[in-house]
């Protein structure tokens, strides 16, 4: 099992900036995909960005593209979103997740661990 914690949420006026954290514990060593999703009131989980376990390239989905940006550190297990030129829409409930899989995914039932997320809220 991965357990995953998430931080670093709260509320931030347009265009400003926050980051989230996700500190990872358990059997991180057969995770190879770290992501995160978000979920807003109503709608549907959707895919923010991925990147694999030896690091290197994000991917993202196109809305975030330019904005946010992920990273992770192997050596302390931490994934990090951090958020940039922040807007109303990106308003949600940001969780934290792990797949073992090699191939890069986009939807929710690709990933097996979750976080329990953490708000965050854009005003405007």
């Amino acid at each position: 099992q991965v357990q995953l914690v998430e931080s670093g949420g709260g509320l931030v006026q347009a265009g400003g900036s926050l980051r989230l954290s996700c500190t990872a514990s358990g059997r991180t060593f057969s995770v190879y995909i770290w992501g995160w999703f978000r979920q807003a009131p109503g709608k549907e989980r959707e895919f923010v960005a991925s990147i694999s376990r030896p690091g290197g390239v994000g991917y993202y989905a196109d809305s975030v593209k330019g904005r946010f940006t992920i990273s992770r550190d192997n050596a302390v297990n931490t994934l990090d979103l951090q958020m940039n030129n922040l807007k109303p829409e990106d308003s949600a409930v940001y969780y934290c997740t792990a797949r073992k899989a090699l191939a890069q995914s986009s939807t929710p039932q690709g990933y097996a661990y979750w976080g329990q997320g953490t708000q965050v809220t854009v005003s405007s």
